[in-house]
Formats: structure tokens, sequence, C-alpha cells
């Protein structure tokens, strides 16, 4: 497997570029070739004459960005002392930009062996001099696509949320220069400086911006083309920069940054705040742990190869069972590992307005929504909560083609081509109906818990504890009411593994499954491969979409089950222990612990429990829709039957 570095990108080392890169703000020249100067302008005539048009001599035409936004505040805000926000965001944003990227161009240089063949470059043979000039144009086009990538990532929240209107206003770059870094940011000032000074183009501050993001992404655009012919690319997609307190980062060629996709805001629970729910606290906890397992480096989970990791997973109640404090909860924990850490995370909910009344409005933008999940530079948690909105069975009367295009493309992204999981992301279902989800998007479904809320007396107790403590806080002995022979919330405590709450249960509760199981053991004992393959097959028969996914999804909950230990308790809190060490070293770490976890285990019980809870769990979300329908129907034959008697 092809091994990729990470480095960082430190802001003290980035001071002396900075100098250089307001040299190039202040003045720069590019000299125009014929080619660029005679370039047909056909359909936007007006501002590619105007963008190709010389005003300097033989010495090249001169840009100065700085003062193109002197003359823009000028003349957008002639009152104005200092620069207004757009602007002033946008200077800092390509000054920063053209320093990371002279940055990155330098360690390029270094690590391609450039700087080896610069320094001998006047005894070069001819491959030696072709070699130079390659590596000096591939190095010149990484060094652009980073000062793009940056100036977007920046930007991009500043930005107009309809770039339509710029992007029909843009006319493309006559041409890029790749041949020098110089003649490279050069090139590509002068053209920014050109659609600047275009009164048609930049009319309002916040103009401003957007032509710097089309602007940009357009340059990006120009160097993909370019891609394929340049020379010496091994150590430019070999390895990952992240810039030092900020989430961007540049993977090789892909930036995942410079979308728009940044962390939702959310209100911070912690596990012991949620009442109940065991089984449930006991998933997110070891989620959590598992995503955190990550490694960058490698761009691949330890877990994954274990069989402890859930790319999909449901959590499953009724309302007011904690759905939403779970959701907080997960993210919480999440966020206050990565941020102490230095890891970037996202908290990607899905929106709630994802369905559209246009068509193919519904499948472009879920598709926006699940890009995300295949950046393999950060963690990525995204709920769809409420989830039987978006993901209704197709089949019911009255299912909307918008949530028939979701649906769709939710199922290509998570089980086909463009099904990439690196192990960083997780996407969680949570519902109140599991019963309404389209029953593919139930068999993606790996990991499923329930939400069940306060159970017991102590469960009660503990919730009103957590509500009072709110007034002892406030006016202390204000709450004077006797506390019971108990110890508020040591029944909340976090569960050591499954194995606590299951309590040893291997039995069947749903008819359909007693059946099926039944009828399997009269056909092979337990202990034979063949009883499962029965039960399988008898399941069929009252379940007709039971399937080959689904034996899958068993055996993951299975390997979720061997894989069920605590980490180290210093291994998240000491990131040198263990978050840090090399892929082949944390695997191993994770191997050790799965086998002493294992010690006393019977494989053919857990392996039992698990079919079985698994199976009863189908039986349940299968049945539960019939059994709706048919309480609905008894109650209105009670509501008539009751208005007939009153009206007797």
């Amino acid at each position: 497997m092809e091994q990729v570095q990470s480095f960082p990108i430190k802001l003290t080392d980035l001071e002396h570029y900075r100098k250089e890169a307001t040299r190039y703000l202040i003045s720069s020249s590019w000299e125009q070739s014929a080619r660029a100067r005679n370039k047909d302008g056909a359909d936007n005539e007006n501002i590619l004459l105007f963008l190709s048009k010389a005003t300097g001599g033989a010495d090249g035409q001169k840009s100065e960005t700085f003062s193109s936004f002197k003359n823009l505040m000028k003349r957008l805000l002639p009152n104005a002392i200092a620069l207004p926000p757009a602007l002033s965001h946008t200077t800092y944003a390509l000054q920063e930009a053209i320093a990371i990227g002279n940055w990155v161009r330098d360690s390029y240089y270094d690590s391609s062996g450039f700087t080896t063949l610069k320094e001998k470059q006047a005894s070069l043979d001819s491959n030696g001099k072709r070699d130079f000039e390659s590596k000096m144009q591939t190095g010149t086009s990484f060094m652009l696509f980073s000062i793009a990538s940056f100036t977007i990532h920046h930007l991009r929240s500043f930005a107009s949320n309809d770039l339509s209107v710029m992007k029909n206003k843009f006319a493309g770059l006559p041409e890029i220069s790749i041949m020098t870094p110089s003649k490279g940011i050069a090139c590509a000032l002068h053209y920014y400086n050109k659609y600047l000074n275009h009164p048609d183009v930049i009319q309002s501050e916040s103009d401003v911006v957007d032509l710097t993001i089309v602007f940009f992404e357009g340059l990006i655009e120009e160097i993909n083309h370019r891609k394929a012919s340049l020379q010496f690319t091994e150590t430019v997609t070999d390895r990952t920069y992240k810039l030092e307190k900020s989430e961007f980062v540049i993977a090789g060629w892909d930036n995942f940054s410079q979308d728009n996709t940044t962390s939702v805001e959310f209100n911070k629970i912690r596990f012991e705040q949620i009442v109940g729910n065991k089984d449930a606290k006991h998933f997110a906890r070891r989620l959590t742990e598992r995503m955190l397992s990550y490694d960058f480096a490698e761009k691949k989970n330890p877990f994954q190869e274990l069989g402890g990791f859930m790319p999909v997973f449901m959590g499953y109640g009724i309302p007011g069972t904690g759905k939403s404090m779970l959701i907080a909860a997960i993210a919480t924990k999440l966020k206050e590992h990565a941020d102490e850490l230095n890891i970037p995370f996202l908290f990607h909910p899905m929106p709630d307005t994802l369905i559209s009344t246009f068509q193919g409005g519904s499948a472009e933008r879920m598709v926006e929504w699940m890009k995300p999940l295949s950046d393999p530079t950060r963690l990525i948690f995204a709920p769809i909560d409420d989830a039987e909105n978006n993901l209704q069975e197709r089949t019911q009367q009255g299912v909307s083609a918008g949530v028939k295009e979701v649906i769709g493309v939710f199922l290509r992204y998570t089980e086909g081509a463009y099904a990439v999981n690196y192990g960083n992301s997780s996407v969680g279902l949570f519902t109140n109906l599991p019963e309404m989800l389209d029953k593919a998007v139930i068999s993606r479904i790996q990991g499923r818990f329930k939400i069940d809320g306060a159970q017991t007396v102590n469960d009660f107790i503990d919730q009103d504890y957590i509500w009072l403590n709110k007034f002892e806080d406030t006016m202390p002995g204000f709450v004077n009411l006797q506390n019971p022979e108990y110890n508020f919330l040591s029944d909340q405590k976090m569960l050591k593994n499954l194995g606590e709450v299951l309590d040893g249960n291997i039995e069947a509760k749903e008819a359909a499954v007693i059946k099926a199981l039944n009828n399997a053991e009269q056909q092979s004992s337990k202990d034979n491969h063949a009883f499962y393959a029965n039960l399988y097959k008898e399941m069929q028969k009252d379940f007709p979409f039971f399937s080959s996914r689904d034996v899958r999804n068993i055996q993951s909950a299975i390997a979720l089950r061997l894989t069920d230990f605590d980490l180290e308790p210093d291994w998240l809190d000491n990131p040198e222990k263990f978050i840090q060490k090399d892929y082949t070293t944390k695997f191993n770490m994770l191997k050790d612990l799965m086998q002493q976890n294992m010690k006393g285990l019977s494989f053919s019980e857990i392996r039992l429990q698990e079919v079985l809870r698994y199976l009863d769990n189908y039986a349940t979300i299968a049945d539960t829709d019939f059994k709706r329908k048919v309480d609905e129907q008894v109650m209105r034959n009670k509501v008539i039957e009751t208005a007939h008697k009153r009206n007797l």
C-alpha cells in the first residue's frame, strides 16, 4: 500500500513567505502571450477583450492588487477610511494563500529532488535539464493549486450562498503559466486584477469575495486539466498538509476544505446527563473510541480490519427517550477529543430542507450532503434525525419523488461505486418509526440499538435529580424533599461491555423468529454451521426481503461484540501512547486487547445471541407497521361505535 505522510504547516514558518506574498500583491509583472491577446471571446466578448487588452510595454503589464482594492474602495465606498470587511478578508486570504503556496512549493522541491538539481543546474545534461523543467512545472502547479485552495477555504463563509450570477460573469482565464513560480503567480494575479477592475463584474463590496472564489475555482479547474501531463507527482500524492490551528488540509491534489462544509453548532451534552439508555450509550461510546482510532497517515482505521466499525448505524425508540441528546453527546465526545488532539472534526447533520420540489433538486442536494463523508482528512459524524422523513419506504402511497431521489443517492453512497469509507466517518439514523424506513435503507444499517429512555425507578429518580439540581444551584435549600436510599446517578454509569446489559440472554422474543428457530433446530443442531443457514432460509419464508446483506450485517454485529473492549484509560488522554503511533503499532495494540477480551467468551454463544438479537429486531420492525395500521383501524371502529351509541 502507498505510504501517505502527514506534514504540519506551522504558522511561524510562514513569516518569511508572507513578505514574499506582500511583494507580489504590491506589484507583479506579466507579459501576455500572443495567443491570450487574440483569444476568441464569443461567449463573453466584452470581458475577454478587457482581460486581453494590453496596457503595459515590452516589459509586461503591471498588476497591483493592493492598489486595485484601494481603487475599488474609492469607487464603491467613497467615504470609507479603512478597507471594508469584504476587501479586508480578501486581502488577508490572498496574502496567506500565496505564503502557504510558496511553502508547499519549497516542500515539494526538497522532497522531489528539485533542490539538488537546482544546485547542479550549470552542469546538468539534457536528461537532467528535462527533469529540472518538469519538476519546476509540477511544483508551480501544486503551488497554484494550494494558493487557490486556501483562498476558497478562507473566503467561503463570507461569500454569497448563490454564486450563479458571478459565474455567469466569469469568462475564464485566457491563460495560466506553470513555467516558473514567479510567472505562475504573476499571471494569475494579472487576470484576477483585470476582473477586479472591470466595472460590470464588481458592482458591490460582496462581489469582490464572490469573484475571488469563482476566479480561483476556475484556476483549480485549469490546473486539473493539466494534471495528467505533469511528471514527478509522487511527492504530491503521497503526503497530506494541514495548516496549524486550522481545518485547512491539502491531501495531494484533493482539497476537501474548498467546499463550504463546516461543523454545525450543537448543545454540549455528556453521556452522564442521559438517563437510562444503557445499550445506546454503550454503543455511542464505542463509536467515538473507534473513530478516534482512525489513522490519518494511512487513511484507514484498524477497527475496520478487526471488524468493529459501523459506517451506518441506527438508534430507534418512542418520542422523548433521548435521541437528540444522544446525538449531541456523541458530537460532544468527538469534538472534545478532536480539539485536544488537534484533529479536524465535522459535525454534519442532514439538513431539514433537503427535499426539493424541483425534479432532480433533491438528488443534487443529497449528493452535496453525502460528498464530505468521503473526505479522509477529518473525523465526520453525520446524524440523520427523524430519518423516516427523508428515507421513508418508497412503495408507500404518496411518497414524493424527492424522497425517492434522496434514497437513491443514499444507497449509492453507502454501498456501491461511491461508497468510500476510510473508517473516519459514520452516518447515524435516529427515528421514532423504524418500520417506516425504506427496506433497502434498513439493509444498509450495520449496527442498531434501542433508545428506550428511563425504565426503572432509579432512572426516574436520577432524571428528577438532574432537574432539581438546577434549583439547588440557584436557590440552595429550596428543594426540601427527603433523599431516597440510593446513590444518585449510580445506575447511570457506563457499561463495561454489552454482556452486562444482555445478561447472557439467548432467547428469541418475536413469534416469527421463534418459529424459524424451531424449524431450523429440527434440521440441524446449533453447533453445526448448517443451523444458521437453515435459520436464515426459514426467515426468508416469512420475510422475503431478508437477504445476504442482512447476513453480512449479522456478521458485522458479531465482530462488534468481539471488539467490545475498552481502550486503555490513558490512550486517548495521552496521544503519544496510542493515537500518534503508526498504523501497524496501533493495529497490534488493539489486536492484543481483543485477544485479552475474548478470554472466557464463547464464540458460539455470542454468535447465537447476536443472530437472535438481529432477527428479533428485524421481525419487530417488519411487523410494527402492520400492527400500527391494525391499531388505527381498531380505534376508528371504536370511534364509530361510540358515536353510534350516542345517537341512540
